[in-house]
């Protein structure tokens, strides 16, 4: 590692981030141009619109500054050290604390300064903000892989991260890019509730717990509400299973503490709540990006253990 990314690594760590990668900003390959194309293609991103949008700017990094030379890729833990108790509705483990947008914003922000001050240069953060592809970059920047259930997994220590890139004009020694796979472990596809992940394919939304609560409009499939099994934003299975995490380890970043609005959250309390107890209750959560009718529905669908893999 050049002495410039030491530094820039360093100044990461102290800022909680967990891992820091270097990638050479250039065009995505075209065989994940191909695959983006063909999900997109089949349907399999549902209805999120915002997916089929800037497909050259999600394909070319360049394009999103002017002189991009470099990538820098943070990871950030977000594990938590207690969870829900068993009669509460179910929330993943993304959204248990404050907004990791603002979170990871604010420190990637601070990153960003340090690289101008000791390279020149301008840079842009990017925390799903942008069409640019965090996973890919991850690997690329040897943070670590995708794996079969689409998420990016660091050696020896998971998938509970949130993902932010920093596009910058100076010139950084690329890392050597993460060449890990899944091999032949099959457990997230096995156990997936909707049967949404296939052979280390993109995920199927329209069978995807993470998004038919959190972002499809209208009612749930009725196979859906038959798995939801209490889970009324966002589902966690398919990592709760992986191998990889069971190396994960609780988070040290203050800000993604459990919210006691989150620990206290029950089906009856969603059922009786306002819009503006919603907005109080989780102002500065994840939640927050929900709307109050999707937690209701979710809340209130009939839910069964869940059956793997149901008919389409």
């Amino acid at each position: 590692m050049s002495t410039l990314n030491a530094l820039i690594a360093e100044r990461a760590h102290e800022l909680e981030f967990d891992a820091c990668g270097f990638a050479r900003a250039t065009a995505v390959e075209a065989q994940a141009v191909r695959q983006h194309d063909q999900w997109i293609a089949l349907g399999h991103h549902a209805r999120m619109a915002w997916a089929e949008r800037n497909r050259d700017l999600r394909n070319d990094p360049r394009q999103l500054l002017d002189g991009a030379q470099s990538l820098i890729v943070v990871a950030m833990n977000y594990f938590p050290a207690t969870t829900q108790p068993p009669q509460a509705a179910r929330v993943a483990y993304y959204a248990y604390g404050k907004d990791y947008h603002l979170v990871m914003r604010e420190r990637m922000e601070a990153l960003a300064q340090f690289v101008t001050q000791v390279c020149g240069g301008a840079t842009r953060c990017c925390v799903d903000t942008a069409p640019l592809r965090e996973r890919y970059w991850a690997q690329k920047a040897g943070v670590g892989f995708i794996g079969r259930n689409n998420t990016l997994i660091i050696p020896g220590r998971g998938s509970y991260f949130f993902l932010g890139v920093i596009v910058t004009t100076a010139v950084l020694e690329p890392s050597e890019p993460c060449t890990l796979t899944c091999g032949d472990c099959h457990a997230c596809e096995r156990v997936c509730p909707g049967g949404a992940l296939k052979d280390g394919e993109a995920v199927d939304a329209n069978r995807c717990l993470s998004y038919l609560t959190i972002e499809h409009r209208g009612d749930l499939p009725e196979w859906a509400a038959q798995v939801l099994h209490g889970q009324v934003c966002g589902c966690d299975i398919c990592q709760q299973v992986c191998p990889h995490n069971r190396h994960a380890r609780p988070t040290t970043v203050q800000p993604f503490a459990p919210l006691p609005s989150v620990m206290d959250l029950t089906p009856q309390r969603i059922a009786a709540m306002t819009s503006g107890e919603f907005r109080r209750a989780f102002h500065d959560s994840a939640i927050a990006h929900m709307r109050l009718s999707n937690l209701q529905r979710n809340a209130s669908a009939t839910t069964t253990p869940p059956t793997l893999h149901p008919d389409k």
